[in-house]
C-alpha cells in the first residue's frame, strides 16, 4: 500500500506537466478532461490506499505493543524477588507502557517512512533528470549535506530520548508511590511534602526534556533552513534556464511539482531519524529488562508432586544484594519435623522472615543448602515447589477486583462451590453472603474497603483452597486486635491441622501451643524447645515472655 501511495504521488505531477505543455496549448479539450479524470482516479486510489496504510499500520503497531508487552511481562515473572527490590513498581510500568509506545511507533512508521521515501526520491530524480538533468544535478548536490547534519546529531537525540525516558519512569514511579500511600500523606497532613517530592523528580524531568528539545530544535530549524535554501535555488536556477529557453514553463510547473514529491520524502526521513532514535531509546530500556537473567534453575531440577517430609537447614548462610556483606542468617541449622508446627521467636532482625522467604526460594543461598525429606529444594522446580507452600503474611495483598477473584487466584480452575466452602474454613462466609453482591462484591484497589481482619480472613481462605502442603504464617495477626486475632486463630489452627506449619510471631500468646518454638537471633539458633521447656531453661525465651505478661 505505501507502495501504491509513492505512485499515486509520481503519476500526478506527469499528468500536469502533459495537461500544461500540450493540451492547454493545443486546445485538446477532451484529451484534457480524460487526463483530469485520470487524476480523479488517482485521488481516489490514493485515498483507499491511504486508509489501508494508517488502519493497518496502526493495528500492526498495537499488536506488536501487545506482544511486546505479554514478553515484558512474562518476563518480569520469572525474575527473582532482588530485582523487585531494586526496582520501583512505577517506574516498571512506566517501561511497559511509554517505552514501548515509542517502539511500535517506531514499527508502524518506520518502514511506511523508509518505503514511501526511497521510493520517491528514486522516482522523482528520475524523472526530474529527464525534464533537466543540470536541475536534477543541482538539488542531488545538497542530499549530502543533510546527511551529514542529521547524523551529527543523532548521538545527541538518543542521549536526550534516553534521559527523558528515565527521568518520565522516575515521575511515574514516585507518583504511583504517592497515590498508593494517600491515606498516611493524609493522615499526617504532609501534602506539602508529597508534592515537593515529585517536584523534583519533575524538575529532573524537565531538565531532561530541555535537552531533548533543545536538540529537536537546533534538527527542525536547520533541516527547514536547507530545504528552504534548496526552494532558492531551485527557483534561481531553474528561472534562468526558463531565460535561456533550457527548459518551458510546463516543464519548470512540473519540476516545481516534483520539487514537493522530493522534498516530502527529504522530510520525512528527516522526521522518522528522529522518531528512530526516540523508539532505540525505549527499545534499549526495553532490553535491558529482558537482558536481566530470571530466576535460575539447576539442570537437574525436577518436579515434586509430594513435599512432605522435614525441613532441613544445614549451615545456611545468607545476605540480601547490596548490604556490604552483612549476612542475616549465618551458618543457621535447623530441622522442622513433619507435620508439626514451629514458631519463629526473637528480636526484629534475627532473619524469622528471611528464613520464611529461603524455603520457596525467593532468594538463593550464599551458602549451605535446604532440604525437604532429604532432597535439596534446589533440585525442585521452583514452580512445583512453591505450588505445596502456602504463605500468609501480615501485609495481605489483594488484588483490584470482587472477593470471588481474590479467593479464587489460588485456583483459577475452582467452582463458586469450592471458593464458598474456603470461605466457610475461614469463617468469613456469612459476611460475604451479606453483602449486597455476596462474592461478586468489588472490593476496590488493594481491598480498600475491607477491613484488615476480613482481609486477613480472605486471605486464610485463599490458603484453604490452594491446600498446600507447607504453611508458613509471617506475622499474620499481628495487626490486628485481640477479639479478631483469637477468631482468626481458630482458622489458622484449623489451616495448620495436619500440616507442617512454620508460625512467625511477636505476639508469644499466639505460639505457646506450637510442638517446638525456636527463638532466633543475629547469632542463629539461641534456643528451641516447647514453651514449657523454655520457660524452664529460663533464658532469652522466658525474659521475653515474660516482659509481654508482665
Amino acid at each position: 500500500m505505501s507502495t501504491i501511495l509513492t505512485i499515486c504521488g509520481l503519476v500526478y505531477p506527469m499528468i500536469t506537466r502533459k495537461i500544461i505543455n500540450v493540451y492547454v496549448p493545443q486546445n485538446m479539450f477532451r484529451e484534457m478532461m480524460i487526463s483530469i479524470a485520470a487524476v480523479m482516479a488517482v485521488y481516489l486510489i490514493k485515498a483507499l490506499a491511504g486508509y489501508g496504510v494508517t488502519y493497518y499500520g496502526h493495528m500492526m503497531g498495537v499488536d506488536i505493543q501487545n506482544d511486546m508487552q505479554r514478553d515484558l511481562f512474562r518476563h518480569l515473572l520469572t525474575l527473582p524477588y532482588a530485582f523487585f527490590d531494586e526496582n520501583k513498581s512505577g517506574v516498571l510500568t512506566s517501561r511497559a507502557v511509554n517505552d514501548l509506545q515509542s517502539i511500535t511507533e517506531l514499527a508502524h512508521h518506520g518502514p511506511e517512512n523508509i518505503i514511501q521515501s526511497a521510493l520517491s526520491l528514486i522516482g522523482s530524480y528520475i524523472i526530474l533528470c529527464t525534464i533537466n538533468w543540470k536541475l536534477a544535478t543541482i538539488i542531488f548536490a545538497f542530499f549530502p549535506v543533510l546527511v551529514i547534519f542529521v547524523w551529527r546529531l543523532r548521538i545527541q537525540m538518543n542521549e536526550g530520548y534516553r534521559r527523558s525516558r528515565e527521568t518520565l519512569a522516575e515521575v511515574n514511579g514516585e507518583m504511583q508511590n504517592s497515590l498508593s500511600g494517600i491515606r498516611v500523606s493524609k493522615a499526617f497532613n504532609n501534602d506539602e511534602g508529597e508534592l515537593h517530592k515529585l517536584a523534583v523528580r519533575a524538575s529532573a524531568f524537565r531538565d531532561a526534556r530541555k535537552l531533548s528539545y533543545t536538540v529537536m530544535a537546533r534538527f527542525n530549524t536547520g533541516m527547514d533552513f536547507l530545504l528552504d535554501m534548496m526552494y532558492l535555488i531551485v527557483l534561481t536556477a531553474g528561472s534562468i534556464f526558463c531565460f535561456r529557453g533550457e527548459i518551458t514553463v510546463g516543464d519548470f510547473t512540473a519540476y516545481f511539482l516534483f520539487i514537493s514529491n522530493f522534498f516530502n520524502p527529504i522530510r520525512r526521513l528527516m522526521s522518522f531519524a528522529e522518531q528512530l532514535e526516540d523508539g532505540r531509546a525505549g527499545f534499549q530500556r526495553f532490553c535491558e529488562i529482558m537482558d536481566t537473567p530470571s530466576e535460575p534453575e539447576r539442570a537437574d531440577a525436577e518436579d515434586a508432586d509430594d513435599l512432605s517430609g522435614d525441613i532441613t537447614f544445614d549451615s545456611v548462610s545468607f545476605q540480601y544484594p547490596g548490604t556490604n556483606g552483612q549476612e542475616v542468617l549465618k551458618d543457621l541449622t535447623l530441622r522442622i519435623p513433619d507435620g508439626m508446627k514451629v514458631a519463629l521467636v526473637g528480636p526484629s532482625g534475627g532473619g524469622k522472615t528471611t528464613l520464611c522467604h529461603l524455603i520457596p526460594r525467593f532468594y538463593d543461598l550464599e551458602s549451605g543448602s535446604i532440604s525437604i525429606n532429604g532432597r535439596d529444594i534446589e533440585t525442585i522446580t521452583r514452580r512445583s515447589l512453591r505450588q505445596h507452600i502456602g504463605i500468609v503474611q501480615q501485609d495481605v495483598f489483594l488484588f483490584t477486583g470482587t472477593i470471588a477473584d481474590n479467593i479464587g487466584y489460588a485456583a483459577p480452575d475452582a467452582t463458586r462451590e469450592q471458593i464458598r466452602d474456603a470461605a466457610r474454613k475461614a469463617r468469613i462466609d456469612s459476611f460475604i453472603e451479606s453483602l449486597p453482591d455476596s462474592y461478586d462484591t468489588y472490593i476496590g484497589e488493594r481491598g480498600v474497603m475491607l477491613s484488615g481482619g476480613q482481609k486477613q480472613r480472605i486471605a486464610i481462605a485463599r490458603i484453604f483452597l490452594m491446600d498446600p502442603q507447607i504453611l508458613i504464617l509471617d506475622e499474620a495477626t499481628s495487626a490486628l486486635d485481640n477479639v479478631t486475632e483469637a477468631e482468626l486463630q481458630q482458622s489458622l489452627d484449623e489451616l495448620s491441622h495436619g500440616r507442617t506449619t512454620i508460625v512467625v510471631a511477636h505476639r508469644l500468646s499466639t505460639v505457646r501451643d506450637a510442638d517446638k518454638i525456636v527463638f532466633l537471633t543475629a547469632n542463629g539458633v539461641e534456643e528451641q524447645g516447647t514453651h514449657d521447656e523454655l520457660l524452664k531453661i529460663n533464658g532469652k525465651y522466658a525474659a521475653l515472655y515474660n516482659s509481654q505478661f508482665a
